[in-house]
């Protein structure tokens, strides 16, 4: 080390500017010899920053060279660019808003109490929040993952709290009145089968992307089941043909075969011809005076109906297309729960039920 007041060695790796009294680490790694401030003027605190940065450096490669958060950024956008357009742009919203705060600024200089000012600056609610703390999140962790960085300045950040409102959930006799409310639009082309798309929504308990993607090669009336794609998540699943189902699939299928001439329907046709049914739904709910429902709507009152009459979560997630085994029913239908425990209280009794046969009289 060089300079006007040459710097004095005290230890392996470990010198102090004898000016400014402060502790400075020189270590070599792979040929390179990399030169840090260990920011302090205390001895014992020098050697423990000295063995963290040796650990730090340890993780980085080398030959990475310098990266400013706008390079980050770059990398950042090559790996995100064939997600949906609506997430696409919500990310590139939020990758601009941080080159705009840290423009050149080398990664390694971005520090955790500047991330929490920056998030901090803006007049949104938790949910934007933890959009923007997950998009600078992901940012650094790749930093993380391509040895730029030895660790992200963003751990230890933790999201905000959202509210958890308890959504409106029809009951069967307003789905019935939407359903049959649709069905009476004489004037419409397409009632009937605005209706039958409604009504498959609260029976079968999917989705409005799984309900218009159905093909007729998806239903099995043999073996009683419907093959369908979550597009959420991006799993495919299996529903059963529900005993509340059955009828409406099976007067679809006897109206797409008379639309055949008689023959069955090809494989990839489609089982509904519309693409949604929202401005019927709408104008039905406002026919009715009842709060504003969408297909969502339908799909809360068919998870509740399930857990009410007692149907295991487990079982019900698997026909949700859920893979965490019902833990987000569980937590998102809290309300119902009660209802399901005193069905479930229920069955605790002294006598048995009549349909379990006793252990020993089985052997």
């Amino acid at each position: 080390m060089t300079g006007q007041t040459p710097f004095k060695k005290v230890g392996e790796c470990l010198y102090r500017n004898p000016a400014s009294l402060q502790y400075y680490a020189l270590v070599k790694i792979k040929g390179k010899q990399i030169k840090r401030s260990l920011g302090t003027d205390n001895l014992a605190e020098a050697r423990r920053n000295l063995r963290t940065f040796k650990t730090d450096q340890a993780l980085i490669d080398p030959l990475a060279g310098k990266l400013t958060v706008d390079g980050l950024c770059d990398r950042q956008l090559e790996t995100i660019k064939n997600q949906a357009p609506k997430t696409l742009g919500r990310k590139r919203h939020i990758l601009q808003r941080v080159r705009q705060h840290w423009k050149d600024v080398d990664i390694r200089r971005v520090k955790q109490s500047e991330i929490k000012s920056w998030l901090a600056g803006f007049n949104f609610g938790a949910p934007s929040y933890n959009l923007h703390l997950q998009g600078i999140r992901a940012l650094f962790r790749q930093a993380v993952d391509d040895r730029l960085l030895a660790s992200s300045p963003v751990v230890g950040i933790k999201q905000r709290k959202l509210a958890k409102p308890i959504r409106q959930t029809p009951t069967v006799a307003e789905f019935n009145a939407v359903v049959a409310s649709i069905r009476a639009q004489k004037l419409s082309d397409t009632a009937g089968e605005s209706a039958d798309y409604v009504e498959f929504l609260g029976l079968a308990g999917l989705g409005q992307a799984e309900t218009a993607a159905l093909t007729w090669k998806d239903v099995d009336f043999t073996r009683g089941q419907i093959v369908t794609f979550r597009v959420k998540t991006k799993t495919g699943f299996a529903v059963p043909i529900f005993p509340q189902l059955r009828p409406l699939l099976e007067k679809r299928l006897a109206l797409a075969t008379t639309a055949n001439g008689g023959s069955p329907p090809l494989p990839h046709t489609k089982v509904f011809s519309v693409a949604n049914a929202k401005s019927a739904l709408t104008a039905a709910c406002k026919r009715l005076n009842i709060p504003g429902y969408s297909s969502r709507s339908f799909r809360r009152m068919f998870i509740s109906m399930a857990i009410e009459r007692g149907v295991d979560v487990k079982v019900i997630a698997l026909w949700q297309g859920h893979q965490d085994g019902g833990k987000l029913i569980l937590d998102t239908y809290s309300h119902v729960r009660p209802a399901h425990s005193e069905l479930m209280a229920r069955l605790m009794t002294t006598e048995p039920p009549a349909n379990v046969i006793p252990i020993q009289a089985a052997a």
